[in-house]
C-alpha cells in the first residue's frame, strides 16, 4: 500500500528504526520490530548507509521483515549522495523484488572521507530519477528550523519545493522540540505552494548526550523549558527518559490538536519509549479521522 493513500484516510502515526551496527546480531532490531508491530503503526520506516557504513542491503532485509513478518508497510530511505545512477537502480530493483513501493529519498550526509559522486546532487534529483524508474510513493525530508547547509529558511522552503515539484507525494520533518517553530514552517511552505501532508518527526529524550549530538547535527533548537528538564534530570537516566517521554507525549498532543497531518516517531529501536508514547496517544490519532 502507498503511504500517500494513508493520509486520506487518517491522521498517520509512524516509526523509524535503523539497522545493527556491524557488531550486533540483526535480530535485535527483529525483537524491536516485533514489539512495535503490536503498537499498529501505518508504517515503519528504515535508514539506509549514506555510503560507507555497508548497511543497505540489511535495510532491504530489515524492509521485507516489516513487510513480510510483521504486517506493516515499510519505507525505507534512500540516500544519493554517494550512489550512481547504476547503483540507485540496483537498489530500486530490489526494493521490486521485495515488494516495497514506499521511498523517503534523500541527499543524505556529506561524508567527509567519501568522495561523493556527483550523479545526484540533490534530493529533488534522486526524486526525479526514481519516478522515471517505476510507480513508487516518494516522501522528501523537511526541515522546520532550516537546513543545516541552507543560508535561510527562505532558500530551504524553495529547496523543498523542487522536491515537491519534482514528485515528493509527502513530506516528514526533521526532528524538533518547539512546536511553534513548526506551525511557522507550515504557513511558510503553504505561502510557497507546497501542499502534500507534512508528518512531524519527533525525537523523545533517551540520554542527554544523544539529544545534544542530533541537535548539533540537525540545528534543531531547543526551547527553555526543555533545558531546564535536561539540566534538572541528566544525572538520573530514568527520570530523564520519563520526562522526555512526557515532553514528546505534550508535544504531540498539542500537534494533533492543531491538526497535523501525521506524527513520525525516531524510535531509536527502542520499543519500551515507543510504547509508552502509543499507548498515552493512541486514542487521540484514532478519534481523528479525516
Amino acid at each position: 500500500m502507498k503511504i500517500k493513500d494513508i493520509f486520506k484516510q487518517k491522521t498517520v502515526f509512524s516509526f523509524e528504526v535503523f539497522p545493527p551496527k556491524k557488531t550486533s546480531s540483526i535480530d535485535t532490531v527483529y525483537n524491536t520490530l516485533d514489539e512495535l508491530k503490536g503498537l499498529s503503526p501505518d508504517f515503519i520506516s528504515v535508514t539506509f548507509s549514506a555510503g560507507g557504513s555497508g548497511n543497505g542491503a540489511l535495510s532491504c532485509e530489515i524492509a521485507s521483515k516489516i513487510k513480510e513478518g510483521n504486517h506493516v508497510e515499510p519505507m525505507i530511505h534512500l540516500p544519493c549522495i554517494n550512489y550512481s545512477k547504476d547503483e540507485i537502480s540496483a537498489v530500486l530493483d530490489e526494493l521490486d523484488k521485495r515488494g516495497i513501493e514506499n521511498i523517503l529519498a534523500l541527499r543524505g550526509d556529506i561524508n567527509p572521507d567519501i568522495e561523493p559522486k556527483r550523479n545526484f546532487e540533490h534530493a529533488s534529483d534522486l526524486i526525479t530519477f526514481i519516478k522515471s524508474k517505476g510507480d513508487y510513493d516518494i516522501a522528501g525530508a523537511c526541515y522546520p528550523e532550516g537546513h543545516v547547509d541552507s543560508e535561510s529558511l527562505v532558500e530551504d522552503v524553495l529547496n523543498l519545493k523542487k522536491k515537491v515539484d519534482a514528485g515528493a507525494d509527502h513530506l516528514i520533518t526533521q526532528l524538533f522540540f518547539d512546536n511553534d517553530a513548526f506551525y511557522r514552517f507550515r504557513e511558510k511552505i503553504a505561502i510557497a505552494g507546497i501542499n502534500v501532508p507534512v508528518e512531524a518527526g519527533i525525537m523523545p529524550v533517551v540520554n542527554k548526550n544523544q539529544i545534544e549530538r542530533m541537535v548539533s547535527m540537525c540545528g534543531a533548537s531547543l526551547p527553555a523549558k526543555f533545558v531546564k528538564m535536561m539540566q534538572k534530570y541528566e544525572n538520573n537516566p530514568e527520570a530523564l527518559r520519563d520526562a522526555g517521554i512526557a515532553y514528546a507525549i505534550n508535544q504531540i498532543v498539542d500537534l494533533l490538536a492543531d491538526g497535523v497531518d501525521g506524527i513520525h516517531l525516531y524510535t531509536m529501536n527502542n520499543s519500551y519509549v515507543a510504547k509508552k508514547i502509543s499507548d498515552a496517544v493512541s486514542g487521540l490519532i484514532g478519534s481523528r479521522k479525516k
